[in-house]
């Protein structure tokens, strides 16, 4: 269909486009509309009949909708500000440049510009910035006849009517309760009867990762905002959390990869901002990395004596980094899933030593095998590298699994102690064990 499409636009047979555009899904029409040139991408838009150009407006990215706004009318504009939920337009409002906010706060109503201020002053990271104020409030004094009335009545414009707020004059959260409840009870009863109380809550301030957590533990489909005095602000609905976890781990991805975390996409990212962004990560690793220089300059004569040494430091150094990263990824997520808190430190320590010495045991007498039967290596060069080997792969599993440890106790995020920083760490640790035993048991030195 999607061919079908393209061609009548080239044909600009604008009539038969719209009949075919309106058959798809709105999240495959945003799809459709990213793959179009800008130019094309804006008539497409104007194609498409009003209650669905809103809904496809939210499912396009930042650009896109940049270059819709500059290009239509002031009416079309009031018509997508008009329909936006509230929290799809403050997020596409803190995204634009300042000329595009003008144009969209210019056609909303008073109030709305308000709110709109208040909800741009929140931390960007926060409750209060994913929140919507298009939830369904009940009063505990009505009958559930009167809640079913008032919901068929509000509920069109709301994001959610799943889950409903029982809140008291000064607006303060007393207790929520889900339709599923009020289609079965009897609408004879008050809301007060069949609602739960002490519902579990965030506050607006509170940041975004642990929200998602909050939705991960309790399964919930939407979560009530409220502010210091327990005041209803607002709801944040599993839309928006799958959004921020999506969010929360491309960030864990990229400080993993030793890079700046970004939003914007691969492609569209400039690469002077993509080197911007590796250059410094890279220039911390690669200063870091001159121990390891320095550590060979410092046995020079172990290596000039015997030579065979330095075939097997790349191994060396291999193994460690490989087996750091293993602890390392582990540990990072199980604190991510808060299955493991910091309290577990010297769990951790001890289950990573048990795992290093059966793992360091078993990769040495491979390796002793190989060398000693296979390449006809000198015993004492054979020795000296497994027995390198399993010290090197027990200090690499004990630092991969307290470091990520370490840094949430410094407030850090546990995601930069990853695959980079602790490779540069073992491989100068790896060398400093290997020749300091190699002079030892040659009697190097």
């Amino acid at each position: 269909m999607k061919e079908n499409i393209f061609e009548l636009i080239e044909d600009k047979k604008y009539g038969l486009v719209r009949k075919e555009i309106i058959k798809l899904n709105t999240v495959d029409i945003a799809e459709f509309i990213e793959e179009l040139q800008k130019d094309q991408a804006v008539i497409l838009f104007r194609l498409l009949p009003k209650d669905m150009s809103v809904e496809v407006f939210s499912n396009l990215e930042n650009d896109t909708q940049e270059a819709i706004i500059r290009a239509i009318t002031d009416k079309e504009i009031a018509n997508i500000v008009n329909d936006l939920y509230f929290d799809d337009m403050i997020d596409f409002i803190e995204e634009m440049p300042a000329s595009i906010v003008k144009k969209i706060l210019k056609h909303s109503k008073e109030d709305e510009r308000k709110l709109i201020n208040q909800f741009l002053n929140y931390p960007a990271d926060s409750a209060g910035s994913l929140m919507t104020i298009e939830y369904v409030g009940l009063k505990k004094e009505m009958t559930l006849k009167q809640a079913m009335e008032l919901i068929k009545r509000v509920g069109i414009d709301k994001e959610t009517i799943y889950t409903c707020y029982v809140m008291d004059s000064n607006r303060k959260l007393e207790g929520i309760v889900s339709l599923r409840k009020l289609v079965i009870s009897d609408e004879n009863k008050t809301v007060e009867e069949i609602m739960v109380t002490n519902p579990i809550k965030v506050y607006t301030h509170d940041d975004q990762e642990e929200i998602a957590k909050v939705f991960k533990k309790y399964d919930f489909i939407a979560l009530p905002v409220v502010d210091k005095e327990d005041r209803l602000t607002g709801i944040i609905t599993i839309d928006d959390v799958v959004d921020v976890i999506e969010q929360e781990n491309t960030e864990d991805f990229h400080k993993m990869a030793a890079m700046e975390p970004t939003e914007e996409n691969y492609l569209d990212t400039s690469v002077f901002t993509l080197a911007k962004r590796r250059i410094m990560w890279l220039m911390i690793l690669m200063v870091s990395a001159m121990f390891t220089g320095s550590i060979i300059n410092n046995f020079q004569d172990v290596l000039e004596k015997v030579v065979i040494l330095a075939s097997f430091m790349p191994m060396l150094m291999g193994t460690g980094g490989n087996a750091g990263s293993q602890s390392s990824t582990l540990v990072i997520r199980g604190m991510a899933l808060e299955q493991i808190e910091l309290s577990d430190v010297f769990k951790v320590i001890g289950k990573e030593l048990r795992v290093s010495m059966l793992v360091g045991s078993g990769l040495a007498l491979l390796n002793f095998i190989r060398m000693y039967y296979l390449q006809s290596v000198d015993i004492k060069i054979a020795t000296t590298v497994c027995l390198t080997l399993i010290v090197v792969v027990v200090i690499a599993k004990l630092v991969g699994g307290t470091l990520p440890i370490l840094a949430r106790s410094l407030k850090l995020d546990p995601a930069i102690m990853a695959s980079p920083f602790i490779t540069t760490i073992v491989d100068a640790v790896s060398l400093f064990v290997y020749f300091s035993m190699a002079s030892y048991f040659l009697g190097i030195g």
